[in-house]
């Protein structure tokens, strides 16, 4: 049975208003029984001015702008940050049904960078790291993606460059989402697309549905894909990378392969360093075999330790020795060494040491 005016009204009211392209908001606008020149200004203060609360909006009718008090805009609230010496900021978001999750600030010259999570934990369980201990609660929605942005942006009252999906969870097990929120940090809030990296441990078939989606709204494919593999051979990679143990390493390196193809794009490998595990000149060399002919780029990154577990980053030496050895073998590698956030350095690790329970929602 069709709905009428009133219940499409209130439909439309209860889903946050964050994250919708301009004609969206129009239709919005108009079933709210006002002219559709409103949705301008309300796509200007939702993604230029960050608005929380709709009753801010000053340059709506204020008769209006009280009776939109209870309609979702899809903001988060700062329930902590913390600071590291670089500079580098991370904070704890709460979200309106009180999971927490992280998003990290980190500048760079004139530039300011985003680390965002995907999913409220993470399902893939990777043995180095700290979001993985606490286990997956749930996928995040589009505007909560696209507000992690906007709140390090408001904040630091500078306008975001660049934008990596290397938070907490795995982005390609959420990819609807990750596409709609990039489509509006592309195109309404004008980050563009070659400024965006997101990064995926691999999910079988995934990478090639990427490929295949194409598209970002109404936008080529333009961002980055990185693919954390962290290892050179399988034995090592199902030891750190549970879920690889059904996802071989030469079948995630084909279907790269394909994203290659189909695209047109580079594919980056990112590769955590871990002391006397995988930090080895000659699994270097191994390494340098699986990529030999491939259109890519090596990000090595010494590890940053957590409490749970008793990995340890290499000395600057042997992560010299590793990446001298990828050159030798003509692969290209840039060395990431972390700001770092003192003893919250890791990814989900912050969050990890706070009860959310504790926090007023």
């Amino acid at each position: 049975m069709a709905r009428s005016g009133l219940e499409l009204q209130a439909v439309a009211d209860t889903t946050p208003l964050l994250g919708r392209s301009l004609p969206e908001l129009q239709d919005w606008v108009v079933t709210q029984g006002q002219p559709s020149y409103r949705a301008k200004q309300l796509h200007q203060w939702l993604y230029e001015r960050s608005v929380h609360n709709l009753a801010e909006v000053s340059v709506f009718p204020k008769d209006w702008r009280q009776s939109l008090q209870s309609v979702p805009v899809g903001r988060s609230r700062i329930a902590e940050r913390s600071q590291s010496p670089s500079g580098t900021v991370k904070y704890l978001l709460q979200l309106d049904d009180g999971e927490i999750i992280e998003a990290v600030g980190i500048p760079s010259g004139d530039r300011l960078t985003v680390c965002v999570s995907s999913q409220v934990g993470c399902a893939m369980a990777c043995d180095f790291c700290a979001t993985g201990k606490g286990g997956f609660r749930r996928h995040l929605a589009p505007h909560e993606i696209i507000d992690q942005v906007l709140t390090v942006q408001e904040d630091w009252q500078q306008r975001v460059s660049n934008i990596v999906f290397m938070g907490m969870g795995e982005p390609l097990l959420n990819l609807d989402s990750v596409l709609s929120a990039i489509r509006c940090l592309n195109q309404d809030i004008g980050i563009g697309q070659r400024g965006i990296t997101v990064s995926t441990v691999g999910i079988p078939g995934h990478i090639r549905r990427l490929a295949e989606t194409g598209r970002v709204g109404d936008r080529p494919l333009q961002f980055t894909l990185a693919v954390s593999l962290h290892a050179s051979s399988q034995a090592v990679r199902d030891q750190i990378i549970p879920s690889s143990r059904h996802y071989p390493i030469t079948d995630l390196l084909q279907e790269c392969r394909d994203y290659v193809q189909i695209t047109g794009r580079r594919v980056t490998f990112e590769y955590i360093l871990l002391a006397g595990l995988n930090d080895h000149p000659a699994q270097a060399e191994q390494l340098a075999k699986l990529l030999r002919g491939f259109q890519s780029h090596v990000n090595l990154i010494p590890y940053n330790p957590i409490d749970e577990v008793e990995y340890q980053r290499p000395s600057k030496a042997r992560v010299d020795a590793f990446a001298e050895a990828l050159r030798q073998q003509r692969i290209a590698v840039t060395v990431r060494w972390s700001k770092g956030l003192g003893a919250d350095a890791a990814c989900g690790q912050l969050r990890a040491n706070r009860r959310p329970t504790s926090l007023t929602v």
